[in-house]
């Protein structure tokens, strides 16, 4: 989703219930896809055949292609980094004894049963109609993503009274993927960009991101479409339109219609390519879902139960342990909080994790025993010469305020033998592998054999500028490192740059090169037939710099190379 935000108007937002621990909830997670700028663009899964596919890749026919385009009008890439690390979430079961109570037995079925929205007999819905259908292995990917969290949602909007059909919206926005991204800077299952989401209570922290936390980013997006809905009164469609592009842009397509005498329903409003899209897309999911049997479509069952709980834990806590606490893998409990980017809670909430409901109730009365010093692990760091609070912070992955709380420091001033206490992971950050650090790595490293150097960010560098230093453009830069073209560089940031397409036999080896003496820089470029400019960049050096004997140098060099250098 995408949005421009209106400055002046003054919004109240709902508190979370404190009755979500006592009722069984199913995770949400959120992210409507929301931009900075004024131009729509429509999401998709780029590593999935998911949602929409790469017109041409595998469209032979000139028909085929025409609903390949219409499908993907103004689409815009969502990545999904974490498929193979989800696998076991999907997985919950509700306890058998929940089972016998359901009278409707399908979570899908409830919702459809409330549908309300009116399907147009339209050429748009028509195509993304035609597009679902064909593609009934995509739902099958999809549902399995919603499965630990579809019960909540509809819970959510039955709480409310909203439209049944907004339980679809996650489908058409990131696939039910509370990891997903876009290079809009949009996050979470809903979608967010950074100031929707802190407009709508989602707290972004070093710790944690609301927007791909599955309560907070949910009651997020029910709290911004009751408000859309309101400001266009009453008109849903409207409403999803604006959740999408924004609602100034909306209103702005409104007012021009009516100046011009013409009908100011969405289908006659000039919106982007993505917004005209983006409507039809959740009609057409919709219209499916209620008559899968007229259609002879697959669409795949969620039991209609909890299968999940919301447990307070009123302070920070290592996840690893609360994992080993709840009896579960690291990766499972993670996958169901996907709103934490490091390997503890935050320090500051919120303090809860959503667990499976049969764990639930067992955690709680475990964690209640253990005092609240002892849900993380500690070192004493004694204070050496060139030591500050920043660079202590950075050492044990911890943040300089919870070092100074900790310690009860009122400034930054530590002194040389001063003994201080810091909270660490309890076991090897690569095994908190859905951590933003990780998922990070995970994403640098790629699983491609494409060689690769890595760039540490000084004061002053842009993507813009580092894109032109290395013969790149700003959007493979910024999909590289998960981050979004018009991101601000923070000093000490490792940026990874792909150096695909470097060699005319199109096979690139990296090796490692040990400077002798009486060897320069144009010297080894020579003897490797690369640039001298290509080793500087390759090796942050200063080419007017004296190399010394015995450093080393990464090189990227053509295959058809080494056996002539020698």
């Amino acid at each position: 989703m995408r949005q421009e935000v209106s400055s002046f108007m003054q919004l109240k937002f709902f508190s979370l219930s404190p009755l979500l621990t006592a009722i069984s909830l199913a995770l949400t997670l959120s992210g409507c896809q929301l931009t900075n700028n004024n131009t729509a663009s429509e999401q998709v899964e780029s590593n999935d055949t998911a949602a929409i596919e790469t017109c041409g890749a595998i469209h032979t026919s000139e028909e085929e292609l025409t609903e390949c385009e219409l499908a993907n009008e103004g689409v815009f890439d969502v990545i999904h980094p974490n498929d193979d690390l989800l696998e076991d979430a999907s997985e919950l079961t509700a306890p058998a004894e929940v089972e016998a109570a359901v009278v409707i037995t399908d979570v899908w079925e409830r919702a459809s049963a409330h549908f309300e929205l009116p399907i147009p007999d339209d050429a748009r819905v028509a195509a993304q109609r035609k597009w679902y259908l064909k593609h009934p292995e995509y739902m099958a990917r999809v549902v399995k993503r919603a499965k630990p969290f579809l019960y909540y949602i509809v819970e959510e909007i039955e709480k409310r009274e909203m439209p049944m059909e907004l339980v679809l919206l996650p489908i058409v926005e990131s696939a039910f993927d509370p990891f997903a991204y876009s290079h809009g800077r949009a996050a979470g299952m809903w979608q967010f960009i950074p100031g929707t989401g802190k407009r709508f209570g989602m707290e972004q922290t070093w710790w944690y991101d609301g927007r791909r936390d599955i309560i907070a980013s949910t009651e997020g997006a029910m709290e911004y479409l009751t408000y859309l809905h309101k400001m266009f009164d009453g008109d849903w469609l409207h409403a999803l339109a604006a959740y999408n592009s924004g609602e100034g842009r909306v209103l702005r397509a409104v007012r021009n219609n009516k100046r011009a005498g013409k009908p100011t329903d969405f289908w006659h409003l000039d919106l982007p390519r993505e917004t005209r899209a983006y409507v039809p897309k959740l009609l057409a999911l919709a219209d499916i879902l209620k008559n899968k049997a007229q259609y002879d479509f697959a669409w795949p069952e969620v039991e209609n139960v909890a299968v999940i709980d919301v447990v307070d834990i009123g302070s920070q806590v290592d996840l690893a342990f609360a994992a080993e606490l709840a009896g579960m893998t690291l990766k499972e409990l993670h996958s169901l909080n996907p709103g934490f980017n490091r390997w503890a809670t935050s320090p500051d909430g919120p303090h809860r994790l959503v667990l499976p409901l049969d764990k639930a109730e067992t955690f709680s009365n475990a964690l209640a025993k253990i005092d609240k010093k002892e849900r993380l692990n500690w070192v004493r760091h004694t204070v050496k010469s060139g030591d500050s609070l920043i660079k202590i912070a950075k050492q044990y992955h911890t943040t300089v305020s919870v070092i100074k709380q900790v310690n009860e420091l009122d400034g930054s001033m530590i002194r040389i033998g001063q003994a201080i206490m810091v909270p660490v992971a309890l076991q090897e950050l690569d095994n908190y592998s859905l951590s933003q650090d990780q998922r990070l790595a995970r994403l640098q490293g790629g699983q491609s054999s494409t060689p690769k150097l890595r760039h540490t960010v000084k004061a002053g560098d842009t993507l813009w500028d580092l894109a032109r230093k290395y013969k790149v453009s700003t959007r493979e830069l910024a999909k590289w490192n998960g981050m979004a073209p018009g991101d601000m560089l923070h000093p000490g940031k490792t940026l990874v740059v792909k150096l695909e397409g470097k060699s005319k036999s199109g096979i690139t080896k990296q090796l490692t090169y040990t400077v002798r003496n009486g060897d320069s820089l144009s010297r080894i470029a020579s003897k490797f037939s690369v640039k001298v400019s290509d080793i500087s960049k390759w090796n942050n050096l200063n080419a007017k710099r004296y190399l010394q004997p015995g450093q080393k140098l990464t090189l990227y060099v053509d295959v058809t190379r080494l056996s002539a250098s020698g």
